[in-house]
């Protein structure tokens, strides 16, 4: 007779976040780690995951049902580690990377055949880290050399882009090339077995292969990468780790690597930046006629040529709204409104003026000339493409993340950063109001805007090849970013992120948080871990501690309030 077996599994209930033991039973004896099962949970049938066998003691519930294939064995640890690296229960996790149907069956895995020579990669593969490249730069041929490079280690490649419509498109080159490729929820079942590549987006980090070979993330300093949703994981972090407790190569490519991707290991310039961006002209609307449309006459003529051209697209008008105030203006010199504290702009408050951290509230008059009389420079998105269809006297389609994705675009278009999406090739981009971003209330401003720019390079830009023009409407001719978007030379800015994070302790240098919600006060005041320091600001608390496993324990031995909370770590 057999001796009796047990297994400790996590549920799908997220409120109770500790594993429990139950019997395996003879009808669920196939159970392994990382499988689904069914269980009764305090009288309630909810499922869980295995995590491990125990030893089996008299009193435990029988397992009551075995539903198929979760995460791979190999992967729990990983997920575990996810779990406390950011503050989350494990069974969200554990969700993320299962099958939203069940899987009791998986295919046969395929080989990872040679590429044939007509469409092998010319050059040699750059060694695995981080790669500055420029925004244009194809990610195929690296893809491809990685491939080919490892094909004989055992394990999947990972490949991640920034979103699920470039993955698909993706997959389609690399099947066309001979690789077999998965991906998708679709094909979970294939990424389960094993499958040579697979493609995704911020959710392939997590895809459930047993074993990973090598993995290649592009754009790996895209916010689409980033979870807003609690647990906050980010997939390049997730990926580096996964890719160090299997020994897998890791190559990573930014437009402008941050320091959380270059950390203190550097990074690497691969193939022509300068040359890959597009065109970039600089319109400083201080020195424009102040009888000009929100497009200036620089605008204009490059929007005129687009429309000569024989792009479906034409014209792309972008208005990113960052921040929560009103920008103002000299209505006589033209100069922004800005905090003499800090830099950032100033919006109302009350019958005064002060930028969104109090520094110093005023009355509103121009630092630069003196003069009293301000004018608000924000307008919407709805108001900016009326303005622009009367100024181009075309008609204009309006894009926005709530617009209809099946929306036919006329050939001049004007919208939010979502056009990055719908759009894939134009012959202008403009910037309306390029301020927004330089002055937005947040550490990663100069960095957002370089990456904005990077994607309009590449709706004007063929592959490799930076055509341009992208014109940028400011008030701020003399910023540094714009000096160098227009020299293609991000050495300094790059070199200057690295220093201030090493300076003030920032990530990959230290570790922060941010707690809001009704509980946060209760849950902060709970904190006993020693080098953590708390700041309250307008959006809840802000954590830093000198690492992130000093912060993420102080954070689980701290008793959640009854009240919500959501900490979000960066």
């Amino acid at each position: 007779m057999n001796a009796p077996r047990a297994v400790r599994i996590v549920t799908e209930v997220t409120a109770v976040d500790r594993p429990f033991d139950y019997l395996v039973t003879e009808s669920t004896a196939q159970v392994a780690p990382g499988d689904r099962v069914r269980v009764d949970f305090n009288h309630r049938s909810v499922r869980g995951w295995v995590l491990e066998d125990v030893v089996a003691t008299t009193d435990l519930k029988p397992l009551a049902k075995w539903l198929g294939y979760g995460p791979p064995p190999s992967e729990l640890e990983l997920l575990d580690w996810a779990a406390r690296r950011w503050y989350g229960p494990l069974s969200r996790f554990l969700v993320a990377t299962s099958p939203k149907r069940l899987i009791t069956s998986l295919p046969v895995t395929p080989k990872s055949e040679p590429l044939a020579p007509s469409v092998r990669p010319e050059g040699a593969v750059p060694p695995p880290g981080a790669l500055h490249v420029a925004p244009t730069l194809d990610p195929l041929a690296l893809v491809l050399g990685v491939y080919e490079q490892t094909r004989e280690r055992e394990g999947s490649l990972l490949v991640l882009v920034p979103t699920e419509a470039w993955a698909a498109r993706l997959r389609g080159r690399l099947e066309q090339r001979g690789c077999a490729v998965a991906s998708g929820e679709a094909q979970w079942d294939r990424m389960r077995a094993g499958w040579p590549v697979v493609v995704g987006a911020r959710g392939a980090a997590l895809a459930p292969v047993p074993k990973v070979r090598a993995a290649v993330i592009v754009d790996a300093d895209d916010e689409a990468y980033r979870s807003e949703s609690t647990p906050t994981w980010h997939a390049a972090a997730m990926l580096r780790e996964r890719c160090r407790r299997e020994g897998a190569p890791f190559w990573a490519t930014s437009m402008l690597p941050s320091p959380e991707l270059t950390g203190r290991q550097g990074y690497e310039r691969w193939g022509e930046v300068s040359a890959g961006w597009a065109q970039i002209e600089v319109v400083d609307r201080r020195q424009s006629d102040p009888h000009d449309g929100v497009l200036s006459r620089e605008a204009l003529d490059a929007a005129d040529a687009a429309l000569d051209g024989p792009e479906p697209v034409a014209v792309v008008v972008v208005l990113q709204r960052l921040g929560r105030g009103r920008l103002f203006a000299c209505r006589r010199c033209g100069e922004l409104a800005r905090c003499a504290t800090c830099g950032l702009a100033e919006q109302e408050d009350g019958e005064l003026i002060a930028c969104v951290e109090g520094h110093v509230a005023r009355m509103a008059f121009c630092r630069h000339c003196g003069a009293t009389a301000l004018k608000r420079v924000r307008v919407g998105v709805s108001t900016l493409a009326r303005d622009v269809a009367a100024q181009l006297s075309q008609i204009v389609t309006e894009v926005t993340a709530s617009s209809d994705p099946a929306l036919e675009l006329s050939r001049v278009v004007v919208g939010t950063e979502a056009v990055w999406q719908r759009v894939r090739r134009c012959g202008v981009v403009v910037f309306v109001d390029f301020d927004q971003y330089l002055l937005a209330p947040r550490a990663s401003a100069r960095r957002e805007a370089i990456i904005a720019v990077g994607k309009a390079s590449r709706l004007v830009g063929a592959r490799g090849v930076g055509r341009g023009p992208v014109v940028v409407q400011t008030r701020r001719g003399d910023d540094p970013v714009l000096g160098a978007l227009v020299d293609g030379d991000f050495e300094r800015i790059i070199a200057d992120d690295l220093e201030v994070a090493r300076l003030l302790e920032l990530p990959p240098f230290g570790a922060s948080a941010t707690v809001s919600g009704p509980g946060a006060a209760q849950f902060v005041s709970g904190l006993s871990g020693e080098g953590v320091n708390v700041e309250e600001s307008a959006h809840g608390y802000h954590l830093r501690a000198r690492d992130v496993d000093v912060l993420t324990e102080a954070l689980r031995a701290t008793p959640r309030p009854v009240l919500r909370i959501r900490v979000a770590l960066d």
